[in-house]
């Protein structure tokens, strides 16, 4: 399993107070916390190393290349971290530390080493981060033709051209049994309902949001579970190929190290995955509160295609912890062995494929006011109620009883 140890990096300063410090990056791993509380800074930094991990052992780079002159600064810039890296206070100095299957990476006093910890069989990950700002593809019409200086959100956008063109029939949409079609004449894509049909870029809020997660997030998980029987090794001309492109790449002078790596993740989408790490901004973004639970049930059966797969997410949403905790409590269940009659009353709840274990699940709550980060707990395996989320909905109901106060008081 990965963890990660962050202290002094953004808006992140104390760290973890568990665990020595370790975040450990479960199936399903959540961060909730304030706006400004540090969780997309960790789970871009989760992103940028497992990338890293990856590069290394497919041999696109050496670690040498990484640790020489601090290049690794230029891979934050990617998600646009470069700027944490730097602390004006020297008692704050940013420190990380990243424990991978492979290698074990650590950024202390301005350096990075790298460590190789094992020589086990390396499964080739699918990583794709999902940006809050995915709803802009949805807006705009030709997107592909607009030049967006957000290399994630580029990256993004390649693979959401990918997964439109590979439709050949229409897709369910989790939501208001909408129907999601490609017209291919026109490059359009449009929702059908049982009355309308409108395309995605006139659709609702909601539609922009949930499309695009939605359509590569089952793109990219059935990708990988078509070729799970191949999962490890290239065939031999297959990586010859690849190590001859790769240097291709790296020695060229023309492009920017940045363009290299989007080069290089192009290059490596053409040879088989045997995982799929989905990492989620805000999946609950314009979404309904029973939008957001078929969304979740859909995440969560496409991070179950293949067992290792891991959904990584930030929210703001209350409704995501209460939804994970049913989805573990119905597999608490399933684990009993229930009847059929109970079993049919159960899948009319959650989904089969959507079950999910306790202990694959971890959620982190991140304070702003000391930077700090703190693992949720759980009873019986269910998420605890006692969570940032909740405490600010109960705060409503006091705010209502001072009205009421004042009110008696008149």
């Amino acid at each position: 399993m990965s963890r990660i140890r962050i202290k002094n990096f953004g808006p992140v300063k104390a760290g973890c107070t568990d665990n020595d410090g370790w975040i450990d990056i479960k199936k399903v791993t959540l961060f909730i916390g304030n706006q400004g509380s540090g969780k997309s800074t960790v789970a871009k930094l989760i992103s940028t190393f497992l990338w890293i991990e990856k590069a290394l052992v497919r041999g696109d780079y050496k670690k040498e290349w990484f640790e020489e002159n601090n290049k690794f600064i230029k891979f934050l810039g990617y998600h646009r971290l470069e700027n944490y890296i730097v602390s004006n206070e020297p008692r704050r100095t940013p420190e990380i530390e990243f424990q991978g299957e492979i290698y074990i990476f650590k950024y202390q006093k301005e350096v990075l080493s790298i460590k190789k910890i094992n020589d086990n069989q390396y499964t080739l990950p699918q990583i794709m981060y999902v940006p809050a700002e995915r709803n802009f593809i949805s807006y705009v019409r030709f997107p592909k033709e607009l030049n967006i200086t957000s290399l994630a959100l580029n990256e993004f956008l390649g693979v959401f051209e990918n997964a439109k063109t590979a439709m050949k029939d229409s897709i369910k949409l989790p939501i208001n049994n909408a129907l999601l079609q490609y017209d291919r004449l026109n490059d359009n894509l449009n929702i059908k309902g049982g009355d309308y049909r409108v395309r995605l870029s006139h659709a609702s809020s909601g539609f922009h949001s949930i499309v695009p997660l939605y359509l590569v997030s089952k793109y990219l998980s059935e990708s990988v579970k078509n070729v799970e029987s191949n999962i490890h090794l290239m065939s031999n001309e297959q990586a010859a190929k690849f190590k001859n492109e790769s240097n291709m790449i790296m020695n060229n002078s023309e492009f920017t190290e940045q363009q290299k790596r989007l080069a290089l993740s192009t290059l490596s989408s053409k040879f088989n995955k045997g995982e799929f790490i989905n990492i989620v901004e805000e999946p609950e973004q314009n979404l309904y509160p029973s939008s957001q639970w078929e969304l979740l049930k859909s995440l969560l059966t496409f991070n179950n295609y293949s067992s290792g797969n891991k959904l990584i997410m930030t929210t703001h949403s209350p409704y995501f912890i209460n939804y994970l905790s049913l989805v573990i409590q119905a597999n608490q269940i399933m684990d009993k062995g229930p009847a059929e009659k109970q079993l049919s009353k159960l899948k009319k709840i959650v989904p089969l494929g959507a079950l999910t274990k306790s202990d694959d699940v971890v959620i982190y709550q991140l304070d702003e006011r000391g930077g700090t980060i703190s693992r949720l707990d759980n009873y019986d395996g269910v998420p605890s109620d006692k969570n940032y989320l909740n405490f600010e909905l109960e705060q409503g109901n006091v705010l209502f009883d001072r009205l009421l106060e004042i009110e008696e008081e008149l």
